[in-house]
């Protein structure tokens, strides 16, 4: 058993490594070269030679198992073997003219505009086939391709450190290459080859171009033939037909590939107008790519047949080529690239919501806290709906349902009679302060942004105090009349000990909160997705202008109507959208086996108050009531803190915000926090409090501006 798992290891080492472990035993340059040339044939099928070209360009990147030298000492040494290997055959011209008829053979016999027009370049028409078909790439081995230009070439440059040094290439040992490997004949064919896959890659542009989906994000208007995706296609196609030296045609094309390029940067600036969708993005990226590939191959074919032996433009093109092939190979490189987008403009829409959840002066504060009294209050019914169902006997999914139902009322009330409830607000108010951090060119914009988060942290706190302060007498006057109503108590004994059992901070309550708190972000989420999704399908227009509704309630309240619901789509998805996440989410999780439950603050508060009031006020001396007091503390700042963060770091990803401004910041509101840790929590007392009295900012590259009181800055934060 020993041997046979020593041999699968070896041939598992050999299977990673490829075939450069054949040449691992040589010591020097020379007899490792000489075994490699002498393998060249002529009449060898194409497998064979192409196999040859490929060991020759591992042999020429190979690195030993282990090795202390950095990234210019390997270029370096891939360079000298380079020259070793041209060297070598200047002196035995005998092998070299053996060597030269194999290359020349191998490449005039590939076939190159998959090369050119495919290599790189996402191929599939949609995002969801173009992951699939990476994945697959990624998982199954590739059947061979003979005389595939595009396929050898990738297989010889595996990695992306191979378009650096073949990019340190110099002129000479360039020209040197290219008459060992091609002649006139072989490059007059892919001057050809490189027309076929010019006109590929613009049909595919056109095709895309004058889709619905493009054209009516396209401004100004034009019909059909005078968008630019056409007049490049009639350019193109004349400037192939004239040949090489027609300057006027070679600026035409080129002027139309900028105005295309132009135009995917309107669609990207009306994205807020009509909406993100993962489709669109990746059509316009796989557009972009398309039009970056005709630039460079336009560089390439405007350069005549004798100066491309020797040009830049081809080591350009095969090191844009490696680069290209390698991003395209990566399954997450495409679903950051296709998702980065759809994601920032959901923090935007968050961001625009979430601003009217920031109590920046005493009065909004006091107006948080009123907002959050009427939140208690309904909550507080919203619990007695929950021990309703929990005592009904259901079945466990009907019973996580009807809680969901009994969610979704109570919060779609809340936000009807004005109302808020603690621990939604983080997930809305973070993209607002990220959108903020990228005015940190100067101490004053950090000054501002402290004041903002200070802000942020109040309305939160308010909004916890306020649901608590009102959610506590609230069920106290609903357990008290229950009992003089029906003669006995909300909960039995054994369930109400068991409530309060289930809050102790001893026990599984910080986890649970914790995992609230991904709920709360999750539904922020899906709120932001339903706002872009109405944007996008312009719902707005198709419900203000539908003809059965406009004869049923009239032009004026139709467009009303629409407007009302283009307002208020993102406020009752996110509530259902919660609601569903905190009744089902514990049906979900144990029909899969596993104990997980919810925990809001707010519920929680509610529940620990019916059971204290079903066993009697005596269980306020007890152990078990004091543990679970402290675990609803611990559930608030769970809630708060998760949602918070969560939200803070997708906004801060999504916006591109670099490490060390976030370093800056976290570092900032600590030293805040730790100086006055009121302010977090209270509105000041004194608004002319002067800056003198902040602890001290971190160094900043710009000098400070001059103290000014904290006020002043509070109000610019404002503006």
């Amino acid at each position: 058993m020993k041997m046979f798992f020593l041999r699968f290891w070896v041939m598992w080492r050999r299977f990673r490594r490829g075939t450069g472990h054949r040449h691992a035993h040589h010591l020097t340059y020379a007899p490792q070269a000489e075994a490699l040339l002498k393998r060249a044939n002529p009449f060898a099928p194409w497998d064979e030679r192409a196999n040859w070209m490929i060991d020759i360009a591992e042999w020429i990147r190979r690195e030993p198992a282990v090795s202390l030298a950095d990234e210019d000492t390997r270029r370096r040494a891939r360079h000298q073997r380079m020259l070793f290997l041209l060297d070598w055959l200047d002196t035995n011209r005998d092998v070299r003219r053996v060597v030269q008829t194999a290359l020349q053979k191998t490449l005039r016999e590939a076939a190159g505009p998959e090369l050119f027009s495919v290599t790189g370049l996402p191929r599939e028409p949609a995002f969801f086939s173009e992951l699939s078909a990476r994945i697959f790439k990624a998982i199954l081995p590739r059947p061979p391709a003979r005389y595939d230009l595009s396929a050898l070439f990738t297989t010889m440059f595996p990695d992306t450190a191979d378009a650096d040094w073949l990019l340190e290439l110099d002129a000479d040992t360039l020209q040197r290459l290219w008459k060992l490997c091609a002649d006139d004949g072989i490059a007059h064919a892919y001057l050809q080859q490189v027309n076929e896959a010019l006109i590929y890659l613009v049909t595919l542009i056109v095709s895309v171009g004058i889709g619905p989906e493009f054209r009516q994000r396209l401004e100004p208007r034009m019909p059909l033939q005078a968008t630019p995706f056409m007049a490049l296609r009639r350019e193109l196609e004349k400037y192939l037909l004239t040949g090489t030296h027609d300057d006027a045609a070679l600026r035409s094309v080129r002027m139309l590939i900028a105005v295309c390029q132009a135009q995917t940067d309107r669609i990207y600036a009306h994205l807020d107008e009509y909406g993100v969708s993962v489709g669109l993005v990746y059509s316009i990226e796989r557009m972009r790519a398309q039009l970056s590939r005709m630039a460079r191959l336009i560089d390439l074919h405007a350069v005549s047949s004798a100066a491309v032996q020797g040009s830049a433009q081809v080591q350009e093109l095969l090191v844009d080529l490696i680069s290209a092939h390698h991003q395209r190979s990566s399954v997450r490189g495409l679903v950051q690239r296709s998702f980065s987008l759809l994601a920032r403009k959901m923090v935007e829409r968050n961001a625009d919501h979430g601003e009217q959840y920031i109590a920046r002066d005493g009065g909004e504060y006091r107006s948080m806290l009123k907002a959050a009294y009427r939140g208690g209050v309904i909550t507080a019914f919203t619990i007695l709906g929950k021990l309703a169902l929990s005592g009904a006997g259901l079945a466990r999914f009907f019973e996580g349902a009807f809680a969901s139902l009994n969610y979704a009322t109570s919060f779609i009330a809340i936000s009807a009679f004005g109302g808020v409830l603690a621990t939604k607000q983080p997930a809305v108010t973070a993209p607002a302060l990220a959108a903020k951090m990228g005015e940190l060119d100067t101490v004053e914009g950090l000054r501002s942004l402290l004041q903002e988060i200070a802000f942020l942290m109040r309305s939160q706190a308010a909004a916890v105090f306020g649901n608590l302060i009102a959610v506590i007498p609230a069920m106290s006057i609903i357990s008290l009349l229950a009992w003089w109503i029906f003669g006995a108590p909300l909960m039995h004994t054994d369930k109400a000990h068991a409530s309060i059992a289930s809050l102790s901070i001893l026990g599984v309550t910080p986890l649970f909160a914790a995992f609230t708190g991904v709920l709360l972000w999750l539904a922020s989420l899906v709120a932001g997705f339903a706002d872009n999704w109405f944007a996008l399908h312009r719902l707005r227009d198709a419900l203000a202008q539908h003809r059965r509704m406009v004869h049923a309630l009239g032009a004026t309240r139709a467009e009303r109507f629409a407007g009302w619901l283009e307002h208020h789509v993102a406020g009752v998805v996110g509530n259902v959208s919660l609601a569903l996440f905190l009744g089902m989410t514990p049906v979900v999780s144990q029909f899969f086996g596993l104990p997980l439950d919810v925990r809001h603050v707010t519920l929680s508060t509610g529940t620990l108050t019916a059971a204290t009031a079903s066993l009697g006020w005596h269980v306020l001396l007890s152990a078990e009531f004091w543990l679970a007091a402290a675990g609803i503390m611990v559930i608030g700042m769970l809630n708060v803190g998760v949602a918070f963060a969560c939200a803070l770091a997708l906004a801060l990803r999504a916006r591109d915000v670099p490490t060390r401004l976030r370093r800056l910041v976290f570092r900032a509101v600590l030293r805040r926090f730790s100086a006055s840790p009121r302010s977090f929590l209270f509105p000041e007392r004194q608004k002319t409090l002067a800056t003198a009295q902040e602890p001290p900012l971190p160094p900043s590259p710009e000098p400070a501006a001059p103290t000014e009181p904290e006020n002043q800055s509070g109000q610019a934060g404002n503006h």
